[in-house]
């Protein structure tokens, strides 16, 4: 049994090394091995290494921090991708502005690739008045705080009103117009565009990703 407990986490040393080395660039330290594999002795895992250099699985230079070298191929395991929470303010009309909603009602986790920060925030998409940019009713889009924007972007747009203090929210596309005013485009032929004036509206942020539901 002593000798299978070895074997078991000699492989496991090998694998930790073929992924350290992927992950870091570079061969990892016996402590950074130890951690790999949940040993925290480093003379235990010397030992371990001594027996791999005498089976010809590594070289091994121990004077060096890094000195240990695979001597067959061995495939590295990609680590899980992070995960980073956003929240989720609540819901954004795709159609007729509603009252807005600053409230945190929850969080989702994105994994690496997705564009976060202090500065982004997801909101749940009701209405189909942007179909045509393949954002539908009940898909999540990713906005960055920012108060601009640019011709032709698609931005959360605050809407004074009468009937409430905190405004009315919705998802359009932006567009500038003469005379100071501004044009909240839609994208489905069906809903008609929101014409404004500059100093009844404010951007909230812009959309900058958008997580389909299927």
């Amino acid at each position: 049994m002593p000798r299978q407990s070895g074997k078991l986490m000699r492989q496991r040393i090998e694998q930790a090394i073929a992924d350290l080395t992927a992950l870091n660039g570079r061969p990892p330290t016996n402590r950074e091995i130890g951690t790999a594999v949940g040993v925290n002795s480093t003379g235990h895992i010397e030992y371990h290494l001594r027996c791999m250099r005498e089976e010809g699985i590594i070289s091994h230079e121990p004077r060096k921090s890094r000195g240990i070298t695979l001597l067959r191929q061995v495939d590295a395991v990609a680590p899980p991708p992070t995960s980073v929470r956003v929240p989720l303010l609540g819901l954004i009309a795709a159609g007729v502005p509603f009252e807005a909603n600053e409230q945190v009602d929850e969080y989702i986790d994105l994994t690496e690739g997705f564009p976060t920060g202090a500065d982004i925030f997801a909101l749940r998409v009701k209405g189909t008045s942007m179909i045509d940019d393949h954002i539908d009713n009940g898909d999540i889009v990713l906005v960055r705080r920012q108060s601009y924007a640019d011709n032709g972007d698609t931005v959360v747009a605050l809407l004074s009103s009468n009937t409430s203090d905190r405004g009315e929210a919705t998802l359009k596309r932006f567009y500038r117009e003469k005379g100071g005013v501004i044009r909240l485009q839609p994208r489905n032929p069906e809903v008609q565009p929101i014409l404004v004036d500059a100093d009844k509206l404010a951007i909230q942020g812009k959309v900058v990703a958008v997580l389909r539901q299927i």
